[in-house]
C-alpha cells in the first residue's frame, strides 16, 4: 500500500508528503504518524462539502481528544500545527492554528543530577539484589546497568539493546548501532567502566555467551533482552531502596543519569580550564546528538556551573583582592 492510499482524506497527500521529508531526514516520527493518521480518519468522516481543514473542523476534531492530557493534547495539537506550517510553504493561504488556544504547557521538572555519593550507594544496593530464575544475573545486571547509564550516558533504550558482540575489549568501546535520528556511534569506556565490563562478561560466560545474545539478560521462555520497562522498574527500586530522591522528595527518573553524565562531563572541562563551548561538538558525538543544539540543554542546569564559575573567579582574582585589601588598610 502506498503512502498516499494510507492516508484517504482529501489532506491525505499533503500528510504523506510531510511524514515522507521528515523521515528521509532521519526521524522515525512514529508518534506523529499515529497523530496524524487519527486526524485522517477523523477528516474522513466529515462531510464532503466542507473543507479538509478550517478552524471549525480542526475544533471539532481537538473535542474527539478531550479525554487525554492536557500535555498530550497540547501535543497533538502541535503535530497538527506542524504539518499546516509545512504545507504553507506551497498553499499559502491554508489553515494554521493558532497556538494561544492550545492548553498550556506544563512546566518541565528539572532533571536530577546524581552525585558520586549516590552512585555509590546505588552500587551497595545492587550488589545486594537477590538472584532468580527469571534473572540469575540481577545484581550484576543492574551494578553495570548504573555504572554504563552514569559514566558513558547511553539511553535507556540503546542500553537494552546491546549484544555481547557490541562490547570491544581491544579498544574497551561499545557499538551503539541505529539508534535515535537513525545515527550510529562508538562509545569509548572509561578505566573503570570497562573493567566493570570485564567482571560482569566472567559472570555473563555461566549462561549462553554466543556474539549476538544480550548483553543484559533476563530468562523466561530462552535468553532475552531486559527490556526497557523492566529496567526502569529496577532502577526506580534501586533508587527507592537506596534513599535516592530529587530536591522535591520524588524519584528520579532513569533518564536523569544521562543528564548528569553531560552535566559532570562540562563540569570537568570548565574546572580544567577548559572552553566548553568548543567541546559541545565532541559531547554531542558521544552522546549520539543530532547537532549540538540538544547537547546545549545540558547547559541549563546552571546551579553547578554557578558554583565552579564562583571558585575559578575566586582562584583567578585572589591575589588581586588580597593585594586590593591590604592597600586599603594600610590607608
Amino acid at each position: 500500500m502506498s503512502e498516499h492510499k494510507a492516508f484517504a482524506s482529501p489532506l491525505g497527500p499533503v500528510i504523506a508528503r510531510y511524514l515522507a521529508l521528515k523521515e528521509a531526514l532521519g526521524r522515525k516520527y512514529t508518534n506523529e504518524r499515529n497523530v496524524l493518521t487519527h486526524l485522517d480518519c477523523f477528516l474522513r468522516g466529515q462531510p464532503t462539502d466542507q473543507p479538509e481543514l478550517d478552524a471549525e473542523s480542526f475544533a471539532r476534531w481537538t473535542a474527539t481528544v478531550v479525554h487525554l492530557s492536557s500535555g498530550v493534547r497540547r501535543a497533538w495539537m502541535r503535530h497538527v500545527r506542524n504539518l499546516c506550517l509545512y504545507r504553507k510553504r506551497s498553499e499559502p493561504s491554508c489553515f494554521v492554528p493558532d497556538p494561544s488556544g492550545f492548553p498550556r504547557a506544563h512546566t518541565p521538572r528539572p532533571p536530577h543530577i546524581f552525585t558520586e555519593q549516590q552512585i555509590v550507594q546505588l552500587l551497595r544496593h545492587a550488589d545486594d539484589l537477590k538472584t532468580n530464575s527469571t534473572s540469575p544475573l540481577r545484581p550484576e545486571v543492574f551494578r553495570l546497568a548504573i555504572i554504563v547509564l552514569y559514566t558513558a550516558g547511553l539511553r535507556r533504550g540503546e542500553l537494552v539493546r546491546l549484544r555481547i558482540a557490541d562490547y570491544d575489549p581491544v579498544e574497551q568501546a561499545l557499538s551503539i548501532c541505529e539508534t535515535k535520528f537513525h545515527k550510529s556511534r562508538l562509545v569509548p569506556l572509561s578505566r573503570d567502566a570497562a573493567r566493570e565490563m570485564e567482571q560482569y562478561l566472567q559472570a555473563r560466560r555461566r549462561l549462553q555467551h554466543a556474539a549476538d545474545s544480550p548483553l543484559l539478560c533476563s530468562r523466561g521462555h530462552g535468553l532475552r533482552h531486559y527490556s526497557g520497562s523492566g529496567l526502569c522498574s529496577g532502577l526506580r527500586q534501586l533508587f527507592r531502596s537506596a534513599g535516592v530522591r530529587t530536591v522535591s522528595g520524588e524519584l528520579p527518573h532513569v533518564h536523569d543519569m544521562r543528564h548528569s553524565f553531560a552535566v559532570h562531563a562540562l563540569l570537568r572541562w570548565y574546572r580544567a580550564g577548559i572552553d566548553v563551548q568548543s567541546k559541545l561538538p565532541a559531547l554531542a558525538a558521544y552522546m549520539g546528538h543530532v547537532s549540538i543544539v540538544s547537547t546545549q540543554h545540558y547547559l541549563s542546569s546552571l546551579e553547578p556551573f554557578a558554583e565552579a564559575a564562583s571558585e575559578r573567579f575566586a582562584q583567578h582574582c585572589e591575589s588581586f583582592l588580597s593585594t586590593n585589601a591590604n592597600s586599603r588598610g594600610e590607608s
